[in-house]
């Protein structure tokens, strides 16, 4: 599923707060009569986009009974409000999870990098003008790459007493002209993030790209295991929720494609790794 985040909360549902969980839940509660709660694969925050969110939830096979995936997609984008647009829904065995399934997450930023304040992409990319070492910021993101303890990189709130070790498997920024305006688009993906991590990435190697600091102090940045030492939060407008990659299988005595963990590479079928353009909202059939 996809949604602009400029009108929500946040994912997660917050009492008397407009949320993209708590507009699911209400579709689905009105749809199977009944109390129905989601797992997504990433929380999003307030004002944060996502393109390729993926989140599962429980129903019984009688539930599905008068109910294909193609009608459940558009009940569901007619019953949520506007700035959420569901791609598709798929049935998943029992026990699939949205979160806890998901092999990785990707993450791209949007800089707008012209001369002047984008016009088209005002609330999708944050204005940060021409100037930028695009060479220094790279050499900075190659000291975060790897298995490391992120604890500088997230909300100081959010770390107590919860592990901060997250494993970056790729910082990359591309250039990119969007509706005629230059734009450099910083792609982060990883196995998962902490609380407004990726902000904090691209805050710090903005510092970086400026010439306020060196690349090498990234890597004093991770070291230092404190939120003070790192940039600012980059704005929450120019994040999108891109993808997130699941192992996907195929079981020739079903004929269905399925998505499960597996442990040590070990599967059943002919596997392959795909990312979620493919699959936005799964249903878990029980």
């Amino acid at each position: 599923m996809a949604y602009a985040g400029a009108p929500f909360a946040g994912f997660a549902k917050q009492p008397g707060q407009l949320t993209v969980q708590g507009e699911l839940e209400q579709a689905l509660s009105l749809l199977f009569r009944r109390s129905v709660d989601v797992v997504c694969a990433g929380r999003t925050d307030a004002g944060v986009h996502a393109r390729g969110q993926v989140v599962s939830f429980d129903v019984d096979r009688c539930e599905l009974r008068d109910r294909t995936p193609y009608n459940l997609r558009r009940s569901l984008n007619a019953l949520t409000c506007e700035g959420i647009a569901v791609r598709a829904v798929e049935e998943r065995p029992r026990g699939f999870s949205a979160r806890f399934d998901a092999q990785w997450r990707e993450y791209k930023y949007f800089l707008a990098t012209g001369d002047t304040p984008p016009v088209f992409t005002d609330r999708t990319a944050w204005y940060v003008g021409p100037n930028l070492d695009i060479a220094a910021m790279e050499r900075g993101a190659l000291h975060l790459i790897g298995e490391h303890d992120f604890k500088s990189f997230c909300m100081a709130a959010s770390a107590v007493g919860k592990p901060t070790c997250r494993n970056v498997e790729e910082i990359s920024i591309a250039s990119e002209e969007i509706l005629g305006e230059p734009h450099r688009v910083v792609t982060v993906r990883g196995n998962a993030f902490l609380h407004s991590m990726v902000r904090t990435i691209v805050g710090t190697l903005v510092m970086v790209g400026r010439g306020q600091r060196d690349a090498d102090w990234v890597a004093e940045v991770l070291a230092a295991r404190d939120r003070q030492a790192a940039g600012e939060n980059a704005p929450a407008c120019g994040l999108i929720f891109w993808s997130v990659g699941y192992l996907t299988c195929y079981d020739k005595r079903i004929g269905n494609f399925l998505r499960v963990r597996t442990r040590k590479g070990e599967c059943h079928g002919d596997c392959r790794e795909v990312g979620s353009a493919r699959v936005r909202v799964h249903a878990a059939a029980a």
